[in-house]
């Protein structure tokens, strides 16, 4: 459970505004040094077959790949976890957004991250680096 808990730490922690500088940069541009070490290879079946030097660049090929399948399953779970899901739904939301902020603290999780062992940031920088 705790290594989950880090993982969601992580997403919350980069979840902060992008200045406008950074939503200027190009997508390819911004993933270009997470993406240059891994390898993404599909079978017959279309199942993804990551391969990079680290557990991080494997972590980082895992959610591109599943983000190419599901992406909306994907922002829709970021919204929910930060509680912001109103944003993008609408008023009807408010209840599930405000239920997600009383259990999520984000200055409680940038701690969480910084107590993480360095393995495991290093795998949740992989996970946001697709971000």
């Amino acid at each position: 459970m705790r290594p989950f808990l880090a993982i969601a730490v992580s997403l919350i922690a980069v979840a902060c505004p992008a200045s406008a500088p950074a939503l200027q940069r190009s997508a390819a541009a911004r993933l270009d040094p997470a993406a240059r070490p891994v390898t993404i290879t599909r079978d017959d079946w279309g199942i993804a077959h990551i391969h990079g030097r680290t557990d991080a660049d494997a972590v980082f090929g895992m959610i591109y790949a599943e983000a190419e399948d599901d992406y909306q399953r994907i922002e829709a779970n970021y919204l929910t976890a930060l509680g912001r899901t109103a944003e993008a739904e609408g008023e009807q939301a408010i209840w599930k957004d405000l239920r997600a902020r009383l259990y999520v603290s984000e200055p409680e999780l940038r701690a969480d991250y910084a107590r993480s062992p360095a393995w495991l940031q290093r795998l949740m920088d992989g996970w946001a680096a697709t971000g």
